[in-house]
């Protein structure tokens, strides 16, 4: 057997300053960390009110799905048809479909406003006419809405991968309206609804604009409601494909203000939303020194604290690190297996100021069976941001975010500080938190 403690990490990590491109790592096998707080397509899925999902899959792909339903005591809402070996070889998946799902809703105790219906990679590679399928259900039941959705892990590594073409579908349940209202938008395509204090609510409701969120429906009527607004905003990179096909669909326009780190661009994405929808700019001289001063609390309470930051606290990890690192803090490692474009810029200053920085991976084989002792090399004093930096380091003071916990901008800023220093000062149950599948998803 071999000893951990005698692996090297090569492979699985690499300073910043050796690092080719966005892309540092090479892959085939993957490791799965049970740092499990994302969220996957079912929790996404449950943002719709009065919906049920109906996976249609292999018995043995189903266990994950329905223990994601168990978990989230969700089971009322979810419902599974079996693929089974003969349906492959006789021909008959498009009425294993069609009569799965009727037999599903013919014996709920309720009537779903809208279902959603998760088919798999064996109904692509057969060749299953998934559109007549759709056609006759909708046939069938006219009085609810259908969607298609997939649970298919070859499209991974497509084009459009599973976690943004989630966010695409949840939308296409929207039902084209019959004029749309200048004065109500909607911010769409996160997990989180976004903090009310932040510079784009204040904004926009200082406005006039009434803002719509799936994350804050809690009625299917309210949902539909956001198809008549005339603005989507996104801030996520995932959520760009589901605003670009509202666009052509419903003929809402979408203004994407990304997540930064960086306060010329945030206020570059303030002005943006302003000049777009004529909103008054706020006082960005006065949120940025707000900011200033909870970074120097902050930087002065953490000292020399080594601090590790992964990407799913935050879709710009690099950005964040940078940040910490030019206001005094001491980021010692990003845990991510790539970087968007949008890091570009992060990166490359990263490189020539940080470049002992250190990446990680974090589905490199390696990092299944490399020692998780970083933490006790600084007396357990190391401080992560984000559920798998926690669970690579072995720390116990960690920020449990996810995909930014809906902070943004400079107020965003602020309110992560705020929980750095309150991660530092008090410890947590790590292991007990990170085997929550889909943490804050209680739809």
């Amino acid at each position: 057997m071999i000893d951990p403690r005698a692996l090297d990490s090569s492979g699985a990590s690499l300073l910043i300053k050796d690092a080719k491109s966005l892309s540092p790592y090479e892959y085939g096998i993957e490791y799965g960390s049970p740092a499990r707080g994302l969220w996957n397509i079912v929790h996404t899925g449950m943002l719709v009110p009065e919906s049920h999902q109906i996976f249609v899959c292999a018995q043995s792909c189903l266990r994950g799905v329905v223990l994601t339903a168990a978990e989230m005591n969700a089971t009322d809402r979810f419902s599974t048809i079996a693929v089974c070996e003969n349906n492959a070889l006789d021909g008959d998946m498009e009425s294993l479909i069609i009569d799965g799902v009727a037999d599903v809703l013919k014996k709920l105790p309720y009537k779903p406003r809208a279902v959603m219906v998760f088919t798999s990679c064996i109904h692509h590679f057969i060749g299953c006419d998934l559109d007549f399928v759709y056609a006759r259900l909708r046939e069938n039941f006219p009085d609810i809405d259908f969607t298609d959705c997939y649970m298919n892990p070859i499209m991974r590594k497509t084009k459009t991968a599973p976690e943004p073409r989630m966010r695409e579908q949840l939308y296409s349940l929207l039902h084209p309206a019959e004029k749309l209202n200048a004065k109500a938008v909607n911010i769409i395509g996160n997990n989180f609804s976004t903090n009310d204090t932040s510079e784009l609510y204040s904004m926009l409701r200082a406005g006039g604009y009434a803002v719509r969120d799936v994350c804050r429906c809690r009625t299917y009527d309210e949902f539909q409601k956001m198809a008549e607004s005339s603005v989507n905003i996104t801030y996520h990179p995932a959520a760009v494909i589901a605003a670009e096909t509202l666009k052509k669909r419903l003929g809402q326009e979408h203004i994407y203000v990304p997540v930064s780190y960086e306060y010329d661009e945030i206020k570059a994405n303030l002005t943006k939303l302003s000049d777009m929808l004529s909103l008054a700019m706020p006082d960005v001289d006065s949120l940025r020194a707000a900011a200033e001063l909870e970074l120097t609390k902050t930087a002065e309470l953490l000292g020399d604290t080594p601090i590790a930051i992964d990407y799913t606290a935050t879709p710009r990890p690099l950005g964040l690190a940078k940040l910490l690192l030019t206001h005094g803090m001491n980021v010692i490692s990003v845990y991510a297996d790539v970087f968007s474009p949008e890091e570009r810029s992060a990166f490359d200053w990263l490189k020539e100021n940080a470049g002992d920085l250190r990446l990680y991976a974090t589905v490199h084989p390696k990092m299944g069976v490399l020692p998780r002792v970083e933490a006790g090399r600084y007396g357990g004093k190391l401080l992560a941001i984000g559920q798998k930096a926690a669970y690579f380091t072995g720390t116990r003071h960690f920020v449990n975010i996810l995909e930014c916990g809906g902070y943004y901008g400079f107020s965003g800023i602020c309110r992560l500080t705020e929980d750095i220093r309150d991660a530092a000062c008090n410890e947590k149950d790590t292991a007990k938190i990170i085997q929550v599948k889909g943490w804050g998803c209680c739809c």
